[in-house]
């Protein structure tokens, strides 16, 4: 038996530890996620035919049962929320289900102590890697604002930090300065040189977030960590978002670090893979529709102070991705997966091309974001 059939088998063995409604027909990777390892298992069954298989990375999440309490935390609280009070507008919203073991666990660890969970598929939905149009904006917009809306009044105290330190961009810059130090190559390519350049020069300005925590202008809420994109459901029939899904990085935090990175995915059309970074740009078309469809469900959740750093959210967030990327390059690519040894370095040049891009246009960005403040 070649490794290859030998690897399937023992995904089917893992996959046949949860409860689900029928036999395994066939298991298969499934997205393009850069932390965790994700497959979609298929079942003979008519009434739910798939449900996501995942192995969480520990060397990203130290404590993966926590993330799974989050997600029980989550889930439960927001399955309150929609039954006390049902979405009004008769729109459909999914929240995902964790599957249990044949056990009663919420996760499975197999004999090579890798951490296992499953979730339910949601069917009639799919996702998108870049924003397709305006309208897609808006959806993306108004499910980042649903989820804000529905976990607004869960006590921080009730998540554990699953990732500290996550977008404390200051503790990026530290690590950052760390594996710079060690970085002794002579033939520093013109690339590099142009990343050690651009975060030479925005260092004082990365505390800008943190300062204003600091200060009392932001607070700790829950939050999602990591809404891009593609981690927005879109209803394959009306176009609607319905869900968002990669629950890991729920966790207390500032809701500036979900505008931001949200913003700052869904504004470059060209995505984080591109090969022309010289060409990325941020739209300032798609952040208005971006920021409408959040507003018109999320308004109410941001006080006056909220507002006055979204532009910095959405410059800082960007900023920071590309200061990991670049981190993670110079130290040896150790953090995110990648396909060749100069990928993070590309990523990063993408990055940080949409920061400019930012910064560039930062009068009509802010004028964007005080046209819904008035």
């Amino acid at each position: 038996m070649n490794k290859e059939n030998t690897a399937l088998n023992n995904l089917i063995e893992i996959a046949s530890q949860f409860e689900a409604p029928g036999k395994i027909v066939k298991v298969e990777e499934f997205g393009h996620g850069n932390i965790n390892g994700t497959f979609l298992v298929t079942l003979d069954s008519v009434a739910e035919k798939h449900f996501i298989l995942q192995r969480i990375n520990q060397n990203v999440f130290r404590q993966p049962e926590l993330v799974m309490r989050n997600m029980s935390t989550f889930t439960n609280h927001v399955r309150q929320r929609l039954q006390h009070s049902p979405l009004t507008s008769n729109r459909r919203w999914e929240v995902p289900r964790v599957l249990l073991t044949q056990s009663d666990q919420d996760h499975f660890i197999d004999t090579e102590n890798s951490f296992w969970r499953a979730i339910g598929f949601i069917d009639n939905a799919e996702t998108f890697d870049i924003i397709k149009d305006n309208k897609h904006a808006s959806e993306i917009g108004y499910a980042l604002g649903m989820f804000h809306n529905l976990i607004g009044d869960l006590p921080v105290d009730k998540l554990a930090d699953t990732l500290p330190g996550f977008h404390v961009t200051p503790n990026y810059l530290k690590q950052y300065e760390s594996v710079e130090q060690l970085y002794h190559k002579s033939d520093k390519s013109p690339e590099v040189k142009y990343c050690l350049q651009f975060v030479d020069r925005r260092k004082i300005w990365a505390h800008v977030l943190e300062n204003a925590r600091s200060q009392g202008h932001l607070s700790l809420r829950p939050i999602h960590g990591d809404p891009k994109v593609n981690n927005v459901m879109i209803d394959t029939y009306n176009g609607q978002a319905i869900s968002i899904i990669d629950l890991d990085t729920v966790k207390p935090g500032l809701v500036h670090y979900d505008i931001g990175d949200c913003l700052r995915c869904g504004c470059n059309p060209l995505g984080e893979e591109t090969e022309h970074w010289d060409m990325v740009t941020f739209e300032t078309d798609i952040c208005q529709s971006l920021l409408s469809g959040y507003l018109r469900v999320a308004q109410d959740f941001l006080t006056k102070n909220d507002y006055i750093y979204i532009y910095d959210a959405i410059r800082l967030i960007a900023f920071e991705l590309g200061l990991r990327f670049f981190t993670d390059y110079l130290a040896g690519n150790v953090y995110f997966k990648v396909k060749y040894p100069e990928h993070n370095l590309a990523r990063a040049l993408v990055q940080f091309k949409l920061t400019e891009s930012i910064e560039m246009q930062e009068n009509a960005i802010r004028e964007i974001i005080s046209s819904f403040n008035n």
